[in-house]
């Protein structure tokens, strides 16, 4: 059994997070039910348990200040264990999200975790994402799928002025990747070296 270590978050304040004492409560909370429920049921690789803060949580935190401004809905394209999804809730509470997770495990997994951690911000959609018609201000995608088949799934649903939040791999290239009529802008993350790219992809 991996035990959470309830250290300073030092490395969020590096990537423009701010954290109050009820934020890192929530995300230490979660951080306890992926390695109690999410990695034995296989939603997170076993030998990831030791290092889903680093590898998983700070990955996603570093999306946090390329959301909207407050008010907005999010919606996290195939969540999975709330990553980004959750974690962006947690460090968000000023905007709305749905998670969008079609799995009926996984989407019971989400379902807990808000009522675990209190998240009155969090609506999770168990079902799949073409089913999903609300209109919202900003789509993430980490781990579901390619730029193309993210922007595609996400463009259904943003408004006109929307965009999406993609984490990218390292081997990311905008003019093979990115698809055509779509703007695209990079942000890399210094804190977290061995992290590929921030996209945001939105409308020409």
């Amino acid at each position: 059994m991996f035990h959470v270590k309830h250290e300073g978050w030092q490395t969020a304040s590096a990537l423009g997070v701010e954290l109050d004492a009820l934020g890192r409560s929530r995300l230490e909370r979660f951080e306890e039910l992926i390695i109690e429920r999410g990695v034995p049921a296989g939603m997170i690789a076993a030998r990831d348990a030791p290092r889903i803060r680093e590898r998983h949580i700070l990955d996603c935190l570093r999306g946090a200040p390329l959301l909207p401004k407050a008010g907005a809905a999010v919606c996290d394209l195939g969540s999975g264990a709330g990553l980004p999804g959750i974690v962006l809730a947690i460090a968000r509470a000023d905007l709305r999200f749905y998670l969008v997770e079609v799995r009926r495990t996984r989407a019971a997994f989400l379902e807990h975790v808000v009522g675990e951690c209190g998240l009155k911000n969090v609506a999770v959609h168990p079902r799949r994402v073409e089913t999903f018609r609300e209109p919202v201000e900003c789509c993430t995608a980490r781990a579901f799928g390619p730029a193309a088949t993210s922007w595609q799934a996400a463009s259904r649903v943003l408004v006109s002025s929307g965009y999406l939040l993609y984490w990218a791999g390292s081997s990311f290239d905008v003019d093979r990747d990115v698809p055509s009529a779509v703007s695209s802008r990079l942000f890399r993350t210094a804190a977290l070296a061995r992290a590929g790219p921030l996209v945001i992809m939105a409308r020409q």
